[in-house]
């Protein structure tokens, strides 16, 4: 079996995890050791970076994260998933991973089909495209957005994986453009025609989430092909709520990383403060 079929059967099982009545839960990793841990856990199914957290890993803002930054992590985390790992001085042609892997490509960079391509090279299955900007933070016009979704399938396909899963965010609900729920279900009825697996639905910077009225909405609207982000605080609802609202996949975006660097700080306040 070839490295692509391989690559797009992983593709098309990953797909498949997008159940609405057992919904994927992604716990979002940032670096190759983060990778490790989840993917060595028993409940991991698959493995999602999160940009806010790669970039934070490296010291720069979730916006100003490149590329060339960004594939970089991607192949480290990579080079751990591999299904048959080689001697490091060894050419390794198979791509293949033990776990399927999607990758956070922001709004995809100047050259969406190129982006695509590249992470394919790595053995990644999936991403999340964002509909938001990140030169001007602007909401891009609908048009637009459906067309780099397009460009996305299209370029998964010539790369030979066309079971590639794009999962379209869509940040008008927390836009300055004072996004509605009606302008989020607009957006990802077109983004599902467009072929993107599942509708990303973000609440916006400051926390807001997204409500237990709005999920049950957007639930409706896609047929269940929605995600949603899980915030572990107190007053959001909870992984074991989402899971009974019947959406297709869930996600932590950057809270695992924030929980960790509080208990760093914690940690190193600790030791630090008797050396004052």
């Amino acid at each position: 079996m070839s490295t692509k079929t391989q690559q797009n059967n992983q593709a098309i099982y990953f797909r498949s995890l997008h159940n609405p009545n057992n919904p994927l839960v992604l716990t979002n990793i940032h670096d190759a050791a983060t990778a490790s841990l989840i993917a060595n856990h028993p409940s991991t199914k698959a493995i999602a970076t999160g940009s806010y957290a790669v970039a934070a890993s490296q010291g720069i803002p979730d916006d100003d994260l490149s590329l060339p930054q960004n594939l970089a992590t991607i192949r480290s985390i990579a080079s751990v998933l591999k299904r048959n790992e080689l001697p490091f001085h060894e050419d390794q042609t198979d791509t293949s991973l033990r776990i399927p892997l999607t990758v956070d490509i922001q709004d995809g960079y100047d050259d969406v089909a190129h982006t695509i391509k590249e992470i394919i090279k790595l053995g990644v299955v999936g991403c999340n495209l964002e509909d938001l900007d990140t030169k001007t933070g602007q909401i891009r016009s609908l048009p637009d957005a459906v067309q780099r979704i397009q460009t996305a399938v299209r370029a998964a396909n010539e790369s030979g994986v066309p079971g590639f899963v794009v999962n379209a965010r869509t940040d008008v609900l927390g836009s300055l453009e004072n996004g509605t729920i009606e302008d989020a279900i607009e957006r990802g009825k077109a983004y599902l025609n467009a072929e993107a697996c599942t509708v990303f639905v973000w609440g916006g910077a400051g926390g807001r989430g997204v409500s237990r009225g709005e999920v049950e909405r957007l639930v409706e609207a896609f047929d269940g092909r929605l995600n949603v982000k899980v915030n572990l605080r107190e007053g959001f609802l909870t992984v074991g709520e989402l899971r009974k609202m019947g959406m297709a996949r869930m996600s932590l975006g950057p809270e695992l990383y924030r929980h960790a660097m509080k208990a760093f700080q914690e940690r190193a306040d600790a030791v630090l403060r008797d050396c004052m």
